[in-house]
Formats: structure tokens, sequence, C-alpha cells
């Protein structure tokens, strides 16, 4: 069994052929999926997606693209969205200054809602962070201090520095298909550096489809591919990083059940 551990299943074809969408990822191994939220407003059809679908779970969040159009996020907003049985993070959240879609500040300000609802919940944090190394490790260790808090941060591309700084808080790291390609040999040094037990994999769907699937629409079937690279490129079998992988899920996101 394999997880992908992040996915936007209310975005692009998808949702145009959703069981389809549900039935390959089965068929290439893929048992459990985590759909994320990245803007409130959409929260109820992407736990709608989740409650429709035994082998999906879900989480509740308003991406840094968004925090112009959701300013003023509170963390008690984030908690009370948290209360179904089929919410298990919060997030995306994070710092994105390459577009800068939002102002800075703004940002910030719902990143540090996001985290005040996971320490007061204990459900792990979604973090996406592009172009940000400095304020997105300096801002969370701000936090770390008021409490500590579970995260992981999803479709690691940004420095060495950045990854050891998240591992040092204890965090996880999850790899999309951007590994997989030639363009990605940095990428492909850092994630020498994350201990197995802080390893997740995720296809970030419907956007940055591995190799051989690169400029496809991507879809969960095919993290398959990013672990067999990833197993590959770690000198592991792909059963032992299916089972590491699949394990350090439902460790960081203890809410969501087996199936």
């Amino acid at each position: 069994m394999i997880v992908d551990s992040h996915c936007h299943l209310n975005y692009g074809s998808m949702t145009e052929d959703m069981e389809g969408v549900i039935q390959r990822a089965r068929e290439a191994g893929v048992g459990t999926m985590l759909a994320i939220n990245a803007r409130l407003s959409e929260y109820d059809e992407v736990l709608t997606i989740a409650e429709n679908h035994e082998n999906v779970w879900c989480t509740v969040g308003s991406h840094p693209h968004e925090a112009e159009k959701e300013p003023g996020i509170t963390a008690e907003q984030l908690i009370e969205m948290t209360r179904p049985q089929k919410v298990v993070g919060i997030g995306e959240t994070g710092l994105d200054y390459f577009y800068e879609h939002a102002p800075r500040e703004l940002q910030k300000e719902n990143f540090h809602a996001h985290i005040a609802a996971s320490r007061e919940t204990g459900l792990p944090l979604i973090v996406h962070a592009r172009d940000a190394d400095e304020d997105t490790a300096s801002l969370m260790k701000e936090e770390m201090g008021k409490g500590a808090y579970p995260a992981v941060i999803h479709c690691f591309t940004a420095s060495r520095a950045l990854a050891e700084a998240c591992l040092e808080m204890g965090f996880y790291i999850s790899i999309s298909g951007i590994v997989t390609f030639n363009s990605a040999k940095d990428l492909q040094e850092t994630v020498k550096i994350i201990p197995r037990d802080r390893l997740l994999i995720e296809t970030d769907a419907p956007y940055l489809a591995p190799v051989p699937k690169r400029g496809k629409p991507n879809e969960p079937s095919y993290v398959k591919y990013t672990a067999e690279f990833l197993a590959g490129h770690l000198g592991m079998e792909f059963e032992e990083l299916a089972r590491i992988t699949t394990d350090n899920f439902f460790s960081l996101f203890s809410k969501a059940r087996r199936p």
C-alpha cells in the first residue's frame, strides 16, 4: 500500500472523473489519499469528497495565495472546522514569496492562526514554503516557543538549510514528483538527509506529474512513480519505501484510520 499524502481532488480534470481517479489509485496500490483544502470557501466540497470515499481523508486550511481573499482567519474558526471525523490536518498554509499573490503580512497572519489551531487540536500542520525559507523557519521556530505542534513541509523543493531547520523541530518532509525531474539535482541530494521515519510522498495532484507522466494532469495513482524513483535513489526496495512512508503517514495523521 502507498499513501498519497497531499492531493487536491476538487481541482482540474479529477472533478470530471472522480470515481475513475479513485479506482485507478486503488489499482495502483494507493490505499489512502489526503485531500487538501486550499480555500476555506471550498471546505464543504473537499469534506464531501472525503466523506463519500472510505479511503480519502481531508484537511481544513487556506493557501498563502488566498490570504488577501480570505484574511483574518482565526484559530477558533479552523478548530471548529476540524470537528468532522474525516478532517485530520490543518492547512495547507505557509508562505509563498515566488508569486506574491497576497501581501506577506497577511500570509504571516493566517500562518500564525493555522499553527495555533494545530497546537490546540494536535492535528498536523501542512506547510507550503516557496522562496520564503528564512521567514518560514523563523516564524515556525517562534511559534514552537509557544508550544510544540506537529507539521509536514509538503512538496519540498526548498534549501537544505530549511530541511535541516524543519527536521530539528521534529517535522516531517513530503516529496512530490518534482524529485523525478532531471533538473532537481539539489532536491535529490537533500532527500538523502531526511531520516526514514520523517519521509512522506505525495502527488500535489493535479499539479506536478512525475516522470514518466510529466506534462500531463497529475492524479493520485501517479504517486507510485515517485515512490519507485525514491526507492531506487535511496537504495531501498519499493516495498520497504511504501511501508515506511505509509507508517509515517499514519503516525503523523493519527486521526486517520488505516484501510
